[in-house]
């Protein structure tokens, strides 16, 4: 396994980086994860467009330009040869001392990883997810907007370790204020009456690339949309409830704090949707 480390491929047990960068010390870094399908980088563009956003939101300069950052992308995904795979793109502030100062730090770190992934057993695809409500709530998004993909994930991981001490796979996060933001690692959505449903970003959750595409294949369809800030109460009043994201794509959500949703079974929508953006993964993307 070659992985790509400030401009070079190297092997994966030599692909090492100082106790020093801040990345490590401080979590000041921005990352994304990406798929490819059968030699198809799935949405490279809007991937892209985020990891440097995130990374201007943060002051950190990435130093190398988006299509030489693709480039790296490919190189990397060649040299170990896969046509499935996940991709983990990080950029951190780098080399620094023990202090806070970014300025103390000499030149970014890039790294690229590409590798296979799988997130949820096939089965909860087929019969769908059970997930609870976290104790953890979704960090201010003043103080640290969730709109930026940044390395510091300890908020969606106290939240993750409240699903593994429920025995379930995910765990929704609400705003300090009680309002439905998003999972651990996923965006949610409910359909209600026919209407697709999802919260919006400014109340804390990330603008994800695949929720992105599910809303853009609901217009396409011809299914109601809208935006809508939801209590977790309007979770266990819905018909359909599901999960979006890069690692899951789209997973059925059948059952909430023991409440069951739509008979225990995914959702017809969901199941039409979860077809259709497998459709979407062959055409939308850069072919490698």
């Amino acid at each position: 396994m070659k992985i790509y480390l400030n401009g070079k491929l190297v092997d994966k047990e030599k692909a090492r980086i100082s106790v020093y960068d801040h990345g490590l010390l401080y979590g000041d870094g921005v990352f994304e994860g990406i798929r490819t399908y059968d030699g198809m980088i799935f949405r490279l563009k809007e991937h892209m467009d985020r990891l440097y956003r995130s990374a201007g939101a943060i002051e950190l300069k990435i130093p190398m330009p988006k299509a030489k950052m693709v480039d790296a992308v490919i190189k990397t995904l060649k040299a170990n040869s896969l046509k499935d795979a996940y991709i983990r793109l990080a950029v951190t502030r780098g080399f620094g001392d023990l202090g806070l100062d970014p300025r103390k730090c000499s030149a970014p770190t890039v790294f690229i990883i590409t590798d296979k992934i799988k997130l949820y057993p096939k089965k909860f695809y087929q019969e769908g997810l059970e997930i609870i409500t976290a104790k953890t709530r979704r960090n201010f998004p003043q103080a640290l907007d969730p709109r930026i993909k940044s390395m510091n994930y300890l908020n969606n991981i106290l939240a993750k370790i409240d699903a593994i001490k429920a025995g379930t796979e995910e765990a929704i996060m609400l705003t300090y204020d009680g309002y439905v933001a998003e999972c651990t690692g996923d965006n949610i959505f409910i359909v209600k009456g026919g209407v697709l449903m999802t919260p919006p970003v400014e109340i804390g959750a990330l603008e994800g690339i695949t929720r992105d595409a599910v809303i853009g294949l609901a217009k396409k369809m011809g299914i109601g949309f809208s935006t809508k800030l939801m209590r977790v109460e309007d979770l266990y009043d819905a018909d359909e409830v599901f999960l979006t994201g890069t690692a899951a794509e789209i997973i059925p959500v059948v059952k909430i704090d023991k409440r069951t949703i739509n008979g225990g079974k995914p959702g017809e929508l969901t199941l039409k949707l979860m077809k259709e953006f497998k459709e979407l993964t062959k055409i939308d993307g850069v072919r490698y």
